[in-house]
């Protein structure tokens, strides 16, 4: 298991190491080389260096070294699944899906690289001023990217920042989140196995304090940050001229409206609000049942995560809810259930400790005000409430200052117009919860959920800056 820091195309140790520990047993698993901001400076100085080389490379060799990458990880999918397992808790089904996307996202910026430029014939005579005039627009690489990415996904959201950043010809500085970097690390193995040219990628771990260098430093074009809004909108004040892109936190809404189908979405709802032990931006965290299926909606719920939704090992194929990734993590959700049960919210189901992990809990009665309607828990805790009118619905989904996705189960289609047309969200799913993702859509949120996009063909957008061409007839 690599546990160097990859700089230039190199292996580089450091002095300082960090522990990695499983958050379910609680074993230190590793000690991973811990950079500073003179390793950061290294990695910057080889990622400027690299990139006249990167942007000049045809998108056939961008496309093929994708590819090369896509099969790396299928040729170690066991391994990076029980490293994901190992680190990050993730239950290993789950930890078995990511893997599955990350080859598909690698596969798709593969496509993506060999068929995009980014570009556009300009109709210029449209204007008497452009007459006699024949213009072209195409995208072009910026330079180095620096990419901060968090524990929940280590390999899935790190692989949404690196493919569309080769498929581009730009090069990057990964910042892998300090309790998750193992899985990171394997990703370079199989980037530098791959033939990627020295310096377009590298990875380094080092001290949160120490990543203030990738968002401040001149050399860096774009910053590309996934984690808590409390860390992401300082990060973008800091950025100054640079670009900036914020994937941040949510409390994502799902509505079931009187005609859904509870016996497909129940199924659907336990697992977007407790798989991976609720520790994702997008998991439902507020469930809205009309008032005529909600007392059966809740009854489902609770039959479903009593039978179906377990706790515990996340080496167990049955496992739904693994650890929390932490221990203050885990004292954070208890006291969020405490306070809400002081304002007089009450547990349906769950909120039991066994160990690193919680129950998945649903809770009801909680005041629309208390936080755990406002704020994102990133915990496998729900909370169930009632409406009359699907108008009221949408006003309580949008009633957060969070808009990243949202759900809505209902077999009519005006509504689910109404509902695209009216959630302040970065995406509305019929029939489907907001947890869920592929990678080629455009994903990301508003309000204090984000800035920008990511999905594959979306983030090359971000990555690349439009250069007009124009022609005048002699």
């Amino acid at each position: 298991m690599q546990t160097r820091l990859f700089i230039g195309g190199k292996w580089t140790g450091t002095a300082t190491t960090l522990p990695v520990v499983n958050p379910f047993t609680g074993a230190e698993i590793a000690q991973v080389s811990l950079g500073d901001t003179q390793t950061l400076d290294s990695a910057l100085d080889a990622a400027r260096s690299a990139f006249p080389t990167t942007r000049a490379v045809p998108a056939h060799e961008r496309a093929a070294l994708l590819r090369r990458i896509a099969d790396g990880i299928e040729a170690r999918r066991g391994k990076f699944a029980a490293t994901i397992v190992a680190e990050a808790g993730k239950p290993i089904t789950q930890a078995e899906g990511e893997v599955t996307r990350a080859i598909g996202t690698f596969t798709v910026a593969a496509d993506e690289a060999r068929r995009w430029n980014g570009g556009e014939v300009l109709a210029l005579d449209a204007t008497p001023a452009g007459a006699g005039h024949t213009g072209i627009a195409r995208r072009f690489p910026i330079g180095v990217i620096s990419a901060i990415t968090p524990f929940n996904f280590p390999l899935n959201l790190v692989a949404h920042k690196v493919a569309p950043c080769i498929a581009t010809g730009n090069t990057m500085v990964v910042k892998p989140a300090p309790k998750t970097p193992l899985t990171a690390l394997m990703l370079a193995e199989v980037i530098a196995a791959a033939g990627a040219p020295p310096g377009q990628m590298n990875f380094v771990t080092c001290a949160n304090e120490h990543a203030a260098r990738l968002v401040t430093d001149d050399r860096v074009a774009m910053v590309s940050f996934t984690g808590s809004p409390d860390v992401g909108w300082p990060l973008k004040s800091l950025a100054g001229k640079k670009r900036v892109c914020l994937e941040l936190g949510g409390n994502a809404g799902v509505i079931v409206h009187e005609d859904a189908d509870l016996a497909d979405a129940v199924p659907l709802i336990a697992v977007g609000a407790f798989g991976n032990a609720g520790q994702s931006c997008i998991s439902v965290q507020r469930i809205f049942a009309h008032e005529k299926i909600h007392d059966e909606l809740r009854a489902r719920l609770i039959a479903h995560i009593r039978e179906k939704v377990k706790t515990g090992d996340p080496t167990d194929r049955g496992t739904t809810v693994g650890p929390m990734i932490n221990r203050d993590a885990l004292q954070r959700a208890q006291a969020r259930i405490a306070s809400a049960i002081a304002t007089g919210a009450h547990i349906v189901i769950g909120g039991e400790v066994r160990g690193p992990c919680l129950e998945a809990t649903l809770l009801e009665d909680v005041p629309l005000s208390h936080e755990s309607c406002r704020e994102e828990l990133f915990a496998p805790i729900a909370t169930l409430h009632r409406y009359a009118d699907f108008e009221e619905a949408l006003r309580l989904v949008n009633d957060s200052r969070f808009g990243l996705q949202a759900g809505i189960f209902t077999r009519d289609l005006a509504l689910a117009h109404r509902a695209f047309e009216t959630l302040d969200v970065g995406g509305v799913l019929i029939n489907q919860v907001p947890t869920w993702r592929v990678e080629n859509m455009p994903y990301g949120g508003i309000k204090d959920s984000g800035f920008g996009r990511e999905g594959i063909r979306y983030a090359m957008e971000e990555m690349t800056e439009i250069k007009t061409l124009i022609f005048r007839q002699a």
